[in-house]
C-alpha cells in the first residue's frame, strides 16, 4: 500500500516540487539580504521592466519571492518559513493551498500577490468580512509600500472616486460581496467612465472555502424599483377604455399588433395634458398606453389567460396548460392586471444578478487559501479548475483529537459540556465552545452563568468585538464560545503558563453537516506545534443523528441500561456520523451544481448584453447598429404581414402600412400602392428606404455631437428597460420550472428552451423599441442619458422573507422523505437526493 500511495498521491508530488522551487528562493535569502533598502526596493521596477520585455510571471517568481520576504523581515518583522513560500508559489499557479491554522496565510499571500501586481493589471485579495480587509491591507500594506506598489480598499458604502481609487491601485482588498455588486453595478452605468472595476485579473480568496463553498448557493442582487407605476397603469386603462376601434387604433388579428392611428395619438395628448406623445421624455407613458391597448385589444380572458386566486395565470396556446410562476414580460402582465381590476404586483424587481460561482470563474485566474479545503476537492476542480494542495505545517502538530462523547439525549450531552469546562476553568486551561447555532451559543451561556464561570459569547455580529475576543481565547482562565464560523481568519495564540495545563481546548457541543467546519473548529487549536486537546460532544437527539437513524442506537443504549450520564466513545459511531456527514455534503454539491447549471443560461446572456452594452458605450457612431435593428424590425413586419405564396391576395398590407405609419414614418410616407406588385424583400427594401431618407433628414436638423447622443440616449434606455424585464421574467420561470418535473419534463431542458425563446423576443423587443423610438421621437436639446431603475444591492446573508424568496437555496431537513425531490428528478426524495447508501 505504502508504493502505491507514492504513486498515486499527487499530492506527495506537488509538496515535492513545491520544496524544490522553495529551495531555490532559500538559496537566494543571502544575496537579498545584502542589499540596501533602496535596492531591494529597486527590485520592483527591475521586475515591471523585464515583465514588459517579456519575461513571465513564473519566470521572475524566484527573484520576486525573495524580494518580499527579505521586505516582510524588514518591515513587518517576519520572515516566511519554507512552508509558506511553498504555500505561495500553489497560490501563484491559481490553486488552493491548504494550510493549518497558525500558519501564517496572511503572510504567505503577500508573495504571489506581489509578483502578479508586477504586471499592473491588478490584483484583488478577497476576505470574507470589511474588518479582515482593512486589516489585512492596513498591515500587509506596509510591506506592498515600501516595495513601491500601491495598495487600495474597497469598501460598502464609498463613493465612486474612492472606489476608482481603491481598483486603480495595484493590489485592492475588498469582501466578496462588495467586488461582486460592483461588476453587477459597472454593468449599469450609463458613460463608460463611471466603471469603477478594470478587467478581472488574478484574485486570492482568502477562507475559499468558506466563499466559493459555503455561500455559493446565495446569488448577489441588485433590487430596486422599475420605472413602472401603478397608478400609471390604472390611468393609461382607463384611457384606452374610451378609444374606439379603426377610429383611434387599428388591430391585426394574425399578429396582434395594436396600433394607435392619428387620432388615437391626438386623444392620447390631450387626455394626459402633453404636446407630443413621441417625445423622448413620454417614453414611459406611451409605453403604459400601448401595453394597456395590447392588454384590453389582443388579451382575452379563459384564452390567453384565467384568473387563479386573485392572479393573472397565462394559459399556453399551444397545450392550453395553465403556466404557473410565468409572467407577461415588458409590463403586459401588469396592465392586464389594471385591465382586471386585480392588485398591480411585481413594483420591486431584480435589476441585476449574478452567483459567486460565476463571478469568480470570470477572472483570467483564481487562487484561494484556508485550513480545510481537501474534504470539497472534486467541487474546487470541477467548478473552478484548481486543485487543492495540503502544505505541510511548519512543525508537526501534537494536538490530541478525542474520539467523539455520545449521549442519549440533548440534555445529558450539555451537561457534560458544562461539567467539562468547568473542570478545565478551574485548572486555568483556556477552552474554546464551538455550537453550530447560535441558540446553542445562548443555551450554554446561561448554564456557565448559573454555575459562576467567567465566559465571553462570540457570534459573527460585530466583527471588531470579535478580533478583541479571539485575542484574548487563549489566555489562562478564558472561556469563549462561539458559533462554528465566527472567528475565521484570526489567530488564537497562547497566553503564558498555558502550555503548562495542557494548551487550548476546543469542545464542539455537535457535529456540523459538513466535516470541513468541524475541521475548521478543531484547526483552532494546535497552532504552530502548540499543545491543545478536541473534544466533540454528541447526542442522539441532535439534528444530524436524527437524520441518519440514529434509533438504533438510541434503543440499543437504554437495552444496555444506559443513562445519560454514561456516554459511548465509538469509533464505529465516530464512523457512521462521517458517512453521514459525507452525504449531507454530496446533496449540498449536487444543490450548488445544479444552480450554477440555471445560472449557466443567465450567464450565456447576461455576457452577451453586457459586451453589447459595452459597445454602445464605447462606440462613436451607433447609426449603423441601429439600421440593422430597424431592418430586422421591418422585415419581421413585412414576413407577419404576407405569406411565401405568390398570390398576394391574403396578404395583409393595409395592416403592414398602418404598422409603419404608427412606429416608423408618418401619413402618406409609405402607401398600399408602393408596395402592390413587390415582393418580400422589395417591400422591406421599399419601406427601408424611405426610413433612411427620414432619418437623413433628422440628422440634418442635429448637430452631430447631439444625434450621436441621442442615438445612445434610445439605445442605452431600451436595454435597459428589456433587460431588467428579463431578469424579472427569468427569476419567475426559475421559481416555478420545478413542477415541470411532475410532467416527467426535464426542468432544466425547459428551463434552458424557454429561457432562450424569451432571450430571443427581448432582443426582438430591443429591435422594435429603438427602431420606434430613433424614428418617432422628437429630440430636444438637454438630452441627456438616464438610469431606467434606481437599484440597491441586497446582502446575500439577509434573512428576511423577501430577500429569502430570491435564494434558490434548499435546506434538506424542510423536505419529506415523500415529497418531490428538490432537484426537479420527479422522483421522490428519499428515492432521490434523500437516499442512504
Amino acid at each position: 500500500m505504502g508504493i502505491l500511495n507514492k504513486i498515486f498521491d499527487s499530492n506527495k508530488r506537488e509538496v515535492k516540487r513545491l520544496s524544490k522551487m522553495a529551495d531555490q528562493i532559500d538559496a537566494l535569502a543571502s544575496d537579498i539580504e545584502k542589499l540596501t533598502d533602496e535596492e531591494l526596493q529597486g527590485k520592483t521596477e527591475e521586475f515591471k521592466t523585464r515583465y514588459q520585455q517579456g519575461e513571465s510571471t513564473a519566470d521572475l517568481l524566484t527573484e520576486a519571492f525573495a524580494v518580499v520576504r527579505e521586505g516582510a523581515r524588514r518591515v513587518l518583522g517576519l520572515y516566511p518559513y519554507k512552508v509558506q513560500l511553498m504555500g505561495g508559489i500553489a497560490l501563484h499557479e491559481g490553486n488552493i493551498s491548504e494550510m493549518k491554522t497558525g500558519e501564517g496565510k496572511t503572510l504567505t499571500a503577500t508573495m504571489p500577490v506581489y509578483l502578479n501586481a508586477i504586471t499592473g493589471k491588478g490584483v484583488h485579495v478577497v476576505t470574507v468580512n470589511e474588518y479582515l480587509a482593512s486589516r489585512d491591507a492596513t498591515e500587509m500594506g506596509q510591506l506592498y509600500e515600501f516595495l513601491g506598489l500601491t495598495v487600495g480598499l474597497n469598501l460598502n458604502g464609498m463613493d465612486k472616486e474612492e472606489k476608482l481609487a481603491a481598483y486603480d491601485a495595484d493590489i485592492t482588498y475588498g469582501t466578496n460581496n462588495e467586488y461582486g455588486f460592483d461588476y453587477l453595478r459597472d454593468n449599469m452605468v450609463l458613460y463608460s467612465n463611471q466603471k469603477v472595476q478594470r478587467p478581472l485579473h488574478y484574485a486570492v480568496i482568502d477562507e475559499v472555502d468558506s466563499i466559493l463553498i459555503d455561500e455559493a448557493r446565495t446569488p448577489l442582487i441588485i433590487s430596486g424599483s422599475a420605472a413602472k407605476s401603478a397608478s400609471l397603469y390604472i390611468q393609461a386603462n382607463a384611457f384606452v377604455r374610451t378609444l374606439k376601434k379603426e377610429e383611434d387604433y387599428t388591430y391585426d388579428e394574425k399578429t396582434k399588433g395594436v396600433q394607435l392611428t392619428e387620432s388615437g395619438i391626438t386623444k392620447s395628448e390631450k387626455a394626459f395634458g402633453i404636446e407630443n406623445l413621441f417625445d423622448v421624455t413620454h417614453v414611459t407613458l406611451n409605453h403604459h398606453i400601448n401595453q394597456a391597448l395590447k392588454a384590453n385589444v389582443s388579451m382575452h380572458i379563459d384564452v390567453d389567460y384565467v384568473i387563479q386566486d386573485s392572479e393573472i395565470v397565462i394559459v399556453d396556446q399551444f397545450t392550453g396548460r395553465l403556466m404557473k410562476g410565468r409572467r407577461y414580460s415588458d409590463g403586459l402582465h401588469q396592465a392586464i392586471e389594471a385591465k382586471e381590476g386585480l392588485e398591480i404586483q411585481n413594483e420591486s424587481m431584480t435589476l441585476a444578478t449574478i452567483t459567486f460561482q460565476n463571478y469568480f470563474r470570470m477572472y483570467e485566474k483564481l487562487a484561494g487559501m484556508t485550513g480545510t479545503a481537501k474534504t470539497e476537492e472534486e467541487e474546487f476542480r470541477n467548478i473552478y479548475n484548481m486543485n487543492v494542495i495540503v502544505i505541510p505545517t511548519n512543525r508537526s502538530i501534537v494536538r490530541d483529537d478525542r474520539a467523539d462523547l455520545i449521549y442519549s439525549t440533548m440534555e445529558g450531552k450539555f451537561r457534560a459540556v458544562v461539567e467539562d469546562i468547568y473542570q478545565r476553568n478551574a485548572l486555568g486551561q483556556p477552552v474554546l465552545v464551538g455550537t453550530v447555532a447560535i441558540e446553542t451559543s445562548e443555551l450554554i451561556s446561561k448554564y456557565l452563568t448559573k454555575k459562576g464561570v467567567k465566559h465571553n459569547v462570540l457570534n459573527a455580529k460585530n466583527h471588531g468585538r470579535e478580533a478583541e475576543i479571539i485575542a484574548e481565547a487563549g489566555h489562562k482562565g478564558a472561556v469563549t464560545i462561539a458559533t462554528n464560523m465566527a472567528g475565521r481568519g484570526t489567530d488564537i495564540k497562547l497566553g503564558e503558563g498555558v502550555r503548562d495545563v495542557g494548551g487550548l481546548a476546543v469542545i464542539g457541543t455537535e457535529r456540523h453537516e459538513s466535516r470541513r467546519i468541524d475541521n475548521q473548529l478543531r484547526g483552532r487549536s494546535g497552532r504552530q506545534g502548540d499543545p491543545g486537546i478536541t473534544q466533540f460532544y454528541l447526542s442522539m437527539e441532535d439534528e444530524l443523528m436524527r437524520r441518519f437513524g440514529s434509533d438504533n442506537m438510541k434503543n440499543m443504549m437504554s437495552k444496555l441500561g444506559m443513562d445519560d450520564s454514561q456516554p459511548i466513545q465509538s469509533g464505529m459511531v465516530s464512523k457512521a456520523v462521517e458517512s453521514a456527514q459525507r452525504r449531507v455534503e454530496g446533496n449540498n454539491f449536487d444543490a450548488r451544481k445544479q444552480l450554477l447549471q440555471y445560472d449557466d443560461v443567465l450567464r450565456q446572456q447576461r455576457e452577451i448584453i453586457y459586451k453589447q452594452r459595452d459597445e454602445v458605450l464605447e462606440a462613436e457612431h451607433l447609426r449603423e447598429i441601429i439600421e440593422k435593428m430597424i431592418v430586422s424590425t421591418i422585415e419581421r413586419n413585412v414576413y407577419a404581414h404576407t405569406t411565401e405564396s405568390e398570390d398576394q391576395s391574403e396578404w395583409k398590407l393595409e395592416s403592414l402600412v398602418d404598422y409603419v405609419k404608427g412606429n416608423l414614418l408618418y401619413e402618406g410616407d409609405v402607401t398600399i400602392a408602393d408596395l402592390k406588385d413587390k415582393d418580400r424583400e422589395e417591400i422591406v427594401e421599399t419601406i427601408f428606404a424611405k426610413v433612411k431618407e427620414r432619418y437623413d433628414e433628422k440628422e440634418s436638423q442635429l448637430e452631430p455631437d447631439q444625434m450621436r447622443e441621442f442615438e445612445k440616449v434610445i439605445v442605452l434606455r431600451s436595454v435597459d428597460t428589456k433587460w431588467m424585464d428579463h431578469i424579472d421574467q427569468m427569476d419567475h420561470l426559475r421559481q416555478g420550472i420545478h413542477l415541470r418535473a411532475y410532467g416527467q419534463i426535464d426542468p432544466l431542458r425547459e428551463y434552458q428552451t424557454e429561457g432562450f425563446a424569451m432571450f430571443e423576443s427581448m432582443v426582438e423587443a430591443i429591435e422594435a423599441d429603438v427602431a420606434r423610438y430613433i424614428m418617432k421621437s422628437e429630440i430636444r436639446n438637454n438630452l441627456q442619458r438616464q438610469e431606467v431603475a434606481k437599484g440597491h444591492a441586497v446582502n446575500p446573508k439577509e434573512e428576511d422573507g423577501k430577500k429569502a424568496k430570491k435564494k434558490p437555496v434548499v435546506k434538506q431537513m424542510d423536505i419529506g422523505r415523500n415529497d418531490p425531490c428538490y432537484c426537479g428528478s420527479g422522483k421522490k426524495y428519499k428515492n432521490c437526493h434523500g437516499k442512504v447508501v
